[in-house]
């Protein structure tokens, strides 16, 4: 079950078909994340089939997070995810210590009923609505984030010591004279990769240096988190840290992922090393593994790295002398890796990211985008590099491990992004097995218009997303044939294994999965959203887990948790992100800001304020006196009579009309359109008059009121990707959507 903050609700079906609409009468006895069986009764007057619940098959444990209330004398607590639909009775003996107001987590004791809404006892306070970091234990406890560690693992944790023993010692590469430095954020807190370069003859026999020799040294989580054991169960069930603005739930004890296993400047730690070879034009020519003690010699940041590379003679280059010639050969290799890049078409699409900065009271103070420098891409090409080794070492070993896959686009996204591509008239287009360099000549090409905005979000919005799998279907977007995550055991479950995997290849044995949990709800939704993927389904069709060995579904069944719990983390973080940013824009009400359309759907324009990095909703009734037509090949709203074209990156002014906190939305009303959108709506029209534009005609006004009531009954905004997800299914089936044609809205 999938409740809906209206009422009513859909069955997300086991056999991946289309989801089954249940009206709110059919609510009243179940609840959100329910397992149900159902009977479909009929179509309703949208098409989608409704059913009517025959069972309720299972209802997990789940305590519900609310705010408790006192009304008339009873006590209820309205949860906080408005898609639980019915508010929860509290008899006053079951409310404890809480006070009206406070946010609470509830266990039910009574479910819901036809004619009866639940009943349930407080049994946790969190504190006021308004405390600080209240908005990130709420969206722990909505979407299951495990945040407090067991106590036998806090145990383990404890008995570790804190510095590397001389018994750990044994074994190992001593690289505690190499310069090995570590570069990441201003406000980073572990460290797991270092690195090192120096010039080397890789090929010939000539003394001249030809290319580069790179060292990539990792921590060795794997030396102190031993297989099967509390430290280990703690971290597969999170299978990530999962990251907030001011605060992280992390993977691994603070001991360790702040201590022990982060490489932290001048101090002796244990790693796993990637040496590598690396040729003039980028390629690895020879690499090996092996464990080792290291010192970081210097904990350096993005912007210092880049301000030294910039120049030399800087200060930040007189403070860090003894660093600045192996930061010069570091930064030489990265421009050979680089070649080799662009020589594979990998994609590379330049993209904004934004980070909230906060007060020392958890409010937002601004939201600033994130600047790449040439300091993030040499990090990031280093250890791409030790992450391509790490999968061909594991392939040559002939062992099972954990891939990172990203298939091509599913026939449904190649079919609208060829339209798309169609429709714009580029010439330009994608075969139906695509490479990466298709898209990346796409980008190319189309750089310097004014739309490149709008195609690159496109081409982006085409892809997959990635998984973890132990068949090995290769990476679309970075073009590698085998590709895994070697370089963060710290902070991914999927990179210790890795780790141990390559230890065990090194010690020629086999590396044994522990006995894993249970699959949680993470990984049966995952599941089923990879059986509905066309792609997915080729995949397992070739490699069918029936017929796979009990290791390598062990293998896929690790990987599909770690990946579901990867998905969490992003929900999570994105929540807060989102509860933040509303509490945000609620001290800006009325106020006008410039911005870009960044989705165009049925219902409106989502935009992004161009100033503060925020998203709303323009609703399609705040557009104007005139009928609107939905394009999903351009994937735009066309005015009827005017020809103003509203599609993404077209640039807009709105005002901030109404925040809703509970439901995390912001919507904006239209100000006016810029003037070039202006200007080039008579062309688009067919050069309409402008005494024409200036007032709606009769039919156009009725058609817009028209219009008007049907958004309004129409069910409330999805997310801009599940819009643009129903115009891919939409236009797969529709073969016609090809030509161009655009066509009314219809609800």
């Amino acid at each position: 079950m999938q409740g809906h903050r209206d009422g009513h609700g859909f069955v997300l079906r086991d056999d991946g078909d289309a989801d089954i609409y249940l009206p709110p009468n059919e609510m009243r006895a179940v609840l959100h994340r329910d397992r149900v069986r159902v009977r479909i009764a009929r179509q309703d007057r949208r098409g989608r089939p409704e059913g009517r619940v025959l069972e309720i098959v299972e209802r997990p444990p789940q305590p519900i997070i609310g705010r408790l209330l006192h009304e008339a004398g009873i006590w209820l607590v309205a949860p906080e995810d408005r898609r639980y639909g019915q508010d929860v009775l509290i008899p006053k003996a079951a409310i404890g210590a809480a006070r009206p107001g406070q946010v609470v987590v509830v266990e039910l004791t009574e479910p819901p009923a036809l004619y009866g809404q639940p009943v349930g006892r407080v049994k946790e306070v969190l504190g006021e609505i308004d405390d600080p970091g209240m908005e990130i234990e709420i969206a722990v406890r909505k979407y299951g984030v495990p945040h407090e560690f067991s106590d036998a693992a806090i145990g383990e944790a404890r008995a570790l010591p804190d510095s590397v023993q001389p018994r750990d010692r044994a074994g190992r590469v001593d690289l505690t004279d190499v310069p090995l430095v570590t570069i990441d954020g201003e406000d980073a807190r572990d460290f797991d990769d270092a690195v090192y370069c120096q010039p080397a003859v890789v090929t010939g026999r000539g003394k001249k240096p030809n290319g580069w020799r790179l060292l990539v040294a990792i921590a060795d989580v794997s030396h102190y988190v031993r297989n099967g054991a509390p430290l280990d169960v703690d971290a597969y069930e999170r299978a990530t840290s999962v990251y907030f603005p001011r605060r992280v739930i992390p993977m691994l004890p603070e001991k360790l992922s702040n201590g022990l296993c982060s490489l932290n400047p001048e101090v002796e730690r244990l790693s796993m090393v990637c040496d590598m070879l690396v040729t003039a034009q980028g390629d690895v020519h020879a690499y090996q593994f092996y464990p080792a003690v290291i010192r970081s010699h210097a904990r350096l940041t993005y912007t210092e790295v880049a301000a030294i590379l910039a120049n030399t003679r800087g200060p930040e280059a007189a403070r860090r002398q003894a660093r600045v010639q192996n930061l010069l050969d570091l930064h030489d290799a990265f421009r050979a890796l680089l070649k080799a890049r662009e020589r594979r078409g990998a994609v590379d699409f330049d993209t904004v990211e934004t980070q909230i900065v906060c007060d020392e009271a958890g409010r937002i103070e601004k939201i600033v985008p994130r600047q790449r420098n040439d300091a993030h891409r040499l990090i990031e090409e280093c250890m791409l590099a030790a992450n391509v080794c790490s999968a061909d070492f594991i392939g040559q070993g002939k062992h099972a491990g954990l891939y990172r896959v990203h298939e091509g686009p599913t026939p449904e996204k190649l079919e609208l992004l060829r339209a798309y591509l169609k429709a714009l008239g580029l010439g330009l287009s994608v075969s139906d097995e695509p490479r990466p360099d298709e898209f990346q000549r796409i980008a190319a090409a189309t750089a310097e218009r004014p739309d490149a905005e709008q195609i690159h979000m496109m081409l982006l919005r085409a892809m997959s997303q990635a998984i973890y799998s132990p068949v090995n279907s290769g990476h679309f977007g970075l073009a590698y044939e085998a590709y895994t995550h070697f370089t963060s055991p710290i902070r991914r479950y999927p990179d210790l294994l890795v780790h141990r995997v390559i230890k065990a290849i090194l010690a020629e044995r086999k590396y044994q999965l522990p006995s894993l949990p249970t699959p949680g709800e993470a990984h049966e939704k995952l599941s089923k959203r990879l059986k509905k993927d066309s792609l997915s389904r080729k995949r397992e069709q070739r490699e069918r887990p029936d017929r796979l060995s009990p290791e390598v579904q062990a293998w896929e069944a690790a990987g599909l948790h770690c990946s579901a719990n990867e998905r969490r983390a992003d929900e999570a973080s994105r929540d807060v992100e989102a509860w933040l940013k509303c509490k945000y824009m609620k001290e800006h009400l009325g106020e006008e800001y410039a911005g870009t359309v960044s989705a165009a759907t049925s219902f409106g324009l989502f935009v992004t304020l161009s100033e503060l990095h925020v998203e709303g909703l323009v609703h399609i009734t705040e557009l104007g006196g005139e009928y609107f037509r939905f394009d999903e090949v351009r994937q735009e709203l066309r005015g009827e009579r005017t020809g103003i074209r509203y599609a993404i990156g077209t640039r807009v002014r709105v005002q901030v009309s109404r925040v809703d906190l509970d439901a995390r939305k912001i919507d904006f009303r239209l100000v006016r359109e810029d003037e070039d959108l202006l200007a080039r709506a008579p062309r688009d029209k067919g050069a309409a008059p402008a005494a024409e534009r200036g007032r709606p005609a009769k039919a156009s006004a009725k058609r817009a009121a028209r219009q008007q009531r049907d958004a309004e009954r129409a069910s409330p905004r999805p997310s801009p990707m599940q819009a643009l997800q129903s115009a891919a299914r939409k236009a797969a089936a529709k073969k016609g959507a090809a030509s161009g044609k655009p066509r009314k809205t219809r609800r």
